[in-house]
């Protein structure tokens, strides 16, 4: 068959949850046994979101083939458990990028280059480029921001250029809205999704399907008034109402029959009901824990909860693999310092140290890590939580009292951590560090391969700086181990402390492979360390 299209647009307000309704629907359609992948389409002009700032726009997600995207891609992954890719996630930015250097090339023919047709043709081809690869049965795409935005207005001009190109049961459009509860008057409201809808139908864009983000249930009063006033037919506006979990939100839009909506449209039948067993055991742990541990967070954007989104759901599914529920405690680290850190961390039964960059709070992290090490508490360093760790551990047990990374003081004496010798030469930052999957070797006799029960494991980067092997010898000699290395380079891919009861630190990402069915191993691993060190407590 031709592969089908969903589009996903939201209106009102931004942060209604696109993402999570379009991996939600992706979820049903692949537990009926259709092919699904899902795309993002962002209105910004940075070409991709890795030189933002993790306050601007949460974290930065990488892709098996080291594309750096937008947050919403690992929401597409962990519902889905499949690897997304560079195609998946288009910007504002990539499209302008791809026109203008065609035009540089003369490929336009002399012609003026204009945003309809040359740039909303651009997007089309890309939306269109998952489906026409023959891998996909149904490819859902997501516009991000809101219907009405100023840099969204190409995006929602090339749907509709799409639902007028395509064949009607190809292509199906959902708008998320929001309806607002108004306590003074005690009812729910419908007129923002009414000017939502209208301001989409005036770009020429028609909803099939409206899916109504709500606190409080909607009568079917309101959601005739709703079809009626927006143009869509009775039993196509559906609720998603506030749920205990992101997780459940596939069974509420499989209870609102989303999915079944969309089969409708598409003409698909005779396809079996969503098999959703081993993600309802998955929710039957989550919500039933038989335990509950205290773990620290301790990093410098611990602010914004979006910042370190792919650790926080780890934990979700490492804590249900347990049957144990993980408090996380966000702990600032450039407020963390040798005076308080017994204060703040005494309580926990795991510290974990986040990734990051730059200088501010690594000396946070540094007490945080030497507290974990001297007081066996089970400790896990990510990326620059890694490089903290040898940090820490050259200064208090080597004695080199500046050892530091290169990237805080490039002419300290002791550079532990250096920049990579490939990123040497590197002055363009965008799209440029070490990304995507690397393999590592691990050492049979470590934690490491206790934890994976293999030799050879893949993991992700996101990284200018490594362990220097200038001081491996050196830091061995004295106890900590590097149980885990790139096989091609050499690269210190993971370091351990075998006398520690659980410590180990990890120059790749580990959170960005953890899904609800498939937990990331170290997670899992971390938090039933925590748990033996609390039953211990």
């Amino acid at each position: 068959m031709n592969s089908k299209y969903v589009f996903v647009s939201g209106g009102v307000a931004s942060s209604l949850g696109k993402g999570i309704i379009s991996a939600s629907l992706a979820k049903l359609l692949q537990a009926r046994g259709l092919r699904v992948t899902i795309q993002k389409f962002d209105p910004y002009i940075n070409v991709d979101p890795g030189t933002l700032n993790p306050y601007e726009h949460g974290e930065c997600y990488v892709t098996e083939d080291g594309a750096e995207t937008d947050l919403d891609l690992g929401h597409y992954e962990r519902f889905l458990g499949v690897h997304t890719s560079k195609a998946n996630n288009v910007t504002t930015g990539k499209i302008y990028n791809t026109v203008i250097s065609k035009e540089r090339e003369g490929a336009y023919l002399g012609k003026t280059v204009q945003i309809v047709p040359h740039i909303t043709d651009e997007i089309k081809r890309r939306m269109m480029l998952l489906g026409k690869s023959g891998d996909y049965d149904v490819v859902i795409t997501e516009i991000g921001g809101t219907v009405g935005d100023m840099e969204s207005q190409p995006f929602v001009e090339a749907v509709r250029q799409l639902q007028w190109e395509l064949p009607e049961e190809d292509c199906v459009t959902i708008h998320l809205t929001l309806v607002p509860y108004l306590s003074a008057a005690k009812e729910l409201k419908t007129k923002p999704t009414q000017h939502s809808v209208q301001m989409l139908q005036s770009s020429g864009v028609q909803p099939d399907i409206i899916v109504c983000r709500t606190e409080h249930p909607l009568t079917p009063e309101l959601r005739r008034k709703v079809a009626l006033f927006c143009n869509v037919k009775p039993g196509h506006v559906i609720q998603s109402i506030d749920a205990p979990s992101i997780y459940s939100v596939p069974l509420t839009m499989k209870e609102e029959k989303l999915d079944q909506l969309v089969l409708d449209h598409f003409g698909l039948k005779g396809l079996p009901e969503p098999d959703l067993r081993e993600w309802n055991m998955f929710l039957d742990k989550l919500f039933n824990p038989k335990r509950t541990v205290d773990i620290a967070l301790v990093g410098k954007y611990v602010e914004l909860q979006d910042a370190y989104k792919s650790i926080l759901e780890s934990f979700v599914h490492a804590g249900a693999a347990n049957e144990c529920k993980v408090n996380v405690h966000s702990i600032h680290s450039e407020f963390l310092d040798q005076a308080n850190v017994g204060e703040k961390l005494g309580d926990m039964d795991a510290i974990l140290v986040a990734p990051g960059f730059g200088e501010r709070g690594l000396e946070g992290k540094v007490v945080a890590i030497r507290y974990a090490r001297e007081h066996n508490v089970p400790f896990f360093g990510i990326c620059l939580g890694m490089q903290m760790c040898v940090v820490e551990f050259a200064r208090n047990v080597l004695g080199l009292k500046d050892a530091i990374s290169t990237e805080v003081n490039p002419s300290t004496a002791n550079p532990v951590i250096d920049l990579m010798e490939d990123q040497k030469s590197t002055t363009i930052k965008g799209g440029t560090m070490r990304l995507g999957a690397y393999k590592c070797r691990l050492e049979k006799d470590s934690l490491a391969y206790r934890i994976y029960g293999s030799e050879l494991i893949s993991e992700r980067h996101r990284h200018r700086y490594e362990f220097n092997n200038d001081y491996l010898q050196m830091i061995e000699e004295a106890g900590m181990k590097a149980s885990g290395k790139n096989p091609d380079t050499g690269l210190v891919e993971i370091v351990e402390i075998p006398g520690h009861p659980f410590f180990i630190g990890a120059q790749f990402h580990p959170e960005l492979k953890s899904t609800p069915e498939r937990p990331q191993p170290i997670f899992v691993a971390f938090v039933k360390a925590a748990m033996e060190y609390n039953a211990k407590k």
